[in-house]
């Protein structure tokens, strides 16, 4: 079953489900049948079932079934990215209040908790998806011994599972103190039910997303089940678990060894690897869809007769360049100053924030930046960069993907966020992965959205060959070393000759035979260092030739390494909260920053910061729940 299908299907069957639990009030109830429900018996069957789980699966981002807007992006954008020094909210001061809230850390104010709640909605959504599966599942076995084969029924307990797992650790690392969900839990709301208190420890909820992980792994195939890749394995739920472990060793270090195993079992016994080059992880072109590198992806879908584009990468559909672009809107995400800084690299390819404490200052901001110090057939002038840059970040007068040259005409309000486009979630021209329906169709595409990708666990890994009692420190190099070599494969390339503005800025444009994307040749300065000279860019990337010198230098590496791989992700700000480093970087970005981004201004992140506030309407609904310290 293709992408398409499963959605139709979601419309088709899962929202049936979503009915069943809803009984609108009529006036005269005692003659008039009640309207808007739906009879449990008749979703028990397989179908049933098979639609109750894929409703499940699409809870992994925003759907009109569930909350609203923009807090519920699978990639978590606004929670992982915007407070993390990654991004701005972009955009202009009007459009969108709450995500500035965010990221200024005014959690506490009104919109901004309607974000939150958004958040909170969509992952106990996901869970109470899985759960109805199990629950449906259990009740078709019971009455249709037959109606699903066991080999079906032990994979579909399996997947929901491994989403119960999945959407509890996203509530993890957004509060930590959050109560968790089986299926067992349908008592009346005066019993407990589904207000459930927050106050197991810390370690015990991540004992219990382990323990979901396990009993999924023991009944997960190891292929996707019916050939349809967007389905969980039993490599999924190991490779997740690994996650797991090593966000639940922040806390208990002795977890480093369980990741450890966990990991290195994925690293050399599953199926996943490196996509050849980095141009391929992020990408409209079908033939790298779920490719060798995705382990959890959103599958996103166009043109499959939803009306208004709900399928499609609808919680990332802000995050395009605005009007004067092909795209319409709405500039959100933006990358800031300091993330486009960060991918300056040193004589030997390496990250120049390593050496040169002056990384973030104006020379390096001048040199880095992507607009009019950007001296067409000047390539000597430029400070050399990785190359991850151009496939991360729109600069100015630097191709954008195969869309033409990046303008400051595409910014809505260079004076408010910044002057750069996000870059990673857009579709290439030639992808033919746009869609055709709803509101401003151009922004809308089927680019599979990343939640869990191999080159993020391989990084997990190497933290935990360090951090473990039985790891080998160098393999955390060696580990690096391989994401690093493969961003060296491929740079940005022209785009496209048939692009007049490109060829009349950069005229080799016009002759270049590697289009879209340039091969990075081997250069001899050295066997390990990749370098090519574009008249808009130097990039180049080197390797780490030497082991480190200490579990100190080793984990700075594989952090630096960690925000160069998944910027723009969702991932730093949980990251920098695990490793306990979150004030003095925040802080220190913060400091930097608002010279730039004038609101920035008495922004500070204090201890209260490493936890997202409970919204309070839940605590409202639920006054089992305890609010999280400071707030």
């Amino acid at each position: 079953m293709n992408k398409q299908d499963w959605n139709r299907l979601l419309y088709g069957i899962a929202g049936v489900m979503l009915a069943a639990g809803v009984t609108y009030a009529c006036s005269n109830f005692l003659d008039i049948p009640a309207q808007g429900t739906v009879e449990v018996a008749s979703l028990e069957t397989k179908a049933g079932v098979e639609g109750s789980l894929i409703a499940a699966y699409r809870s992994l981002d925003c759907s009109s079934s569930s909350a609203g807007s923009w807090g519920c992006a699978a990639s978590n954008w606004v929670w992982g990215s915007v407070p993390s020094g990654d991004a701005h909210k972009g955009s202009n001061a009007g459009d969108q209040q709450p995500i500035n809230d965010i990221e200024t850390f005014s959690w506490a104010v009104g919109e901004a908790e309607g974000y939150l709640n958004q958040k909170w909605s969509q992952a106990y959504e996901g869970v109470f998806r899985a759960n109805e599966t199990l629950n449906l599942l259990n009740s078709v076995q019971a009455l249709k011994p037959l109606e699903i084969p066991t080999a079906d029924a032990n994979s579909i307990k399996g997947e929901a599972l491994f989403l119960r797992a999945h959407y509890h650790f996203e509530a993890y690392r957004m509060w930590g103190h959050i109560p968790y969900y089986f299926e067992t839990d349908t008592t009346p709301v005066v019993l407990g039910g589904f207000r459930k208190a927050n106050d197991l420890p810390l370690d015990s909820i991540v004992k219990l997303i382990v323990a979901d992980l396990n009993s999924a792994i023991a009944l997960l195939p190891a292929t996707p089940r019916n050939g349809d890749v967007g389905r969980a394995t039993l490599w999924t739920a190991k490779a997740y678990k690994g996650r797991v472990q090593a966000y639940g060793a922040a806390r208990n270090p002795a977890l480093w060894d369980a990741a450890l195993t966990t990991l290195r079992d994925v690293q050399t016994n599953g199926p996943y690897r490196l996509e050849t080059s980095f141009d391929h992880v992020w990408t409209g072109f079908t033939q790298y869809r779920n490719g060798p590198e995705t382990i959890l992806a959103f599958q996103a879908s166009v043109k499959d007769g939803e009306p208004s584009g709900w399928n499609s990468n609808w919680g990332e559909r802000l995050n395009f360049p605005h009007s004067g672009s092909h795209f319409g809107c709405c500039g959100f995400h933006q990358p800031s100053y300091q993330l486009v800084n960060f991918y300056a690299v040193d004589a030997t390819g390496l990250p120049l924030a390593l050496t040169n404490p002056q990384w973030n200052g104006t020379s390096a901001l001048t040199a880095a930046q992507g607009d009019t110090n950007f001296a067409a057939g000047a390539p000597g002038s430029l400070a050399p960069v990785d190359p991850r840059l151009d496939w991360t970040v729109g600069r100015d007068r630097v191709p954008y993907k195969d869309w033409g040259l990046h303008a400051r005409g595409w910014i809505r309000d260079a004076s408010y966020s910044g002057p750069f486009s996000p870059k990673r979630n857009v579709h290439e021209k030639g992808a033919n992965a746009e869609n055709n329906v709803g509101w401003q169709a151009t922004q809308t595409n089927d680019v599979n959205m990343h939640i869990f990708r191999y080159a993020d666990m391989l990084l997990l890994l190497a933290e935990a060959e360090i951090h473990a009692t039985t790891g080998t420190p160098d393999n955390a190099r060696t580990i690096i070393n391989q994401i690093r070599a493969r961003a060296g494969k491929m740079a940005q390339g022209c785009g496209t000759t048939t692009d007049s503005a490109t060829v009349a800025t950069y005229p080799t444009c016009a002759t270049n035979p590697a289009i879209q994307p340039m091969a990075l040749p081997l250069v001899a300065v050295t066997p390990t260092l990749d370098t090519l000279a574009t008249p808009w860019a130097v990039y180049k990337i080197g390797l780490y030739t030497t082991p480190f010198a200490s579990v100190a230098q080793a984990d700075q590496a594989i952090q630096y390494e960690r925000r160069l791989e998944l910027a723009m992700e969702g991932q730093r700000f949980f990251d920098l909260r695990r490793w306990r480093t979150a004030d003095a970087e925040i802080n220190g970005y913060i400091t930097v920053e608002r010279t730039r981004i004038p609101y920035l201004a008495g922004v500070t992140y204090t201890a209260r910061d490493s936890l997202y506030p409970i919204p309070s309407i839940q605590i409202d609904l639920a006054p089992a729940l305890v609010q999280n310290p400071g707030w």
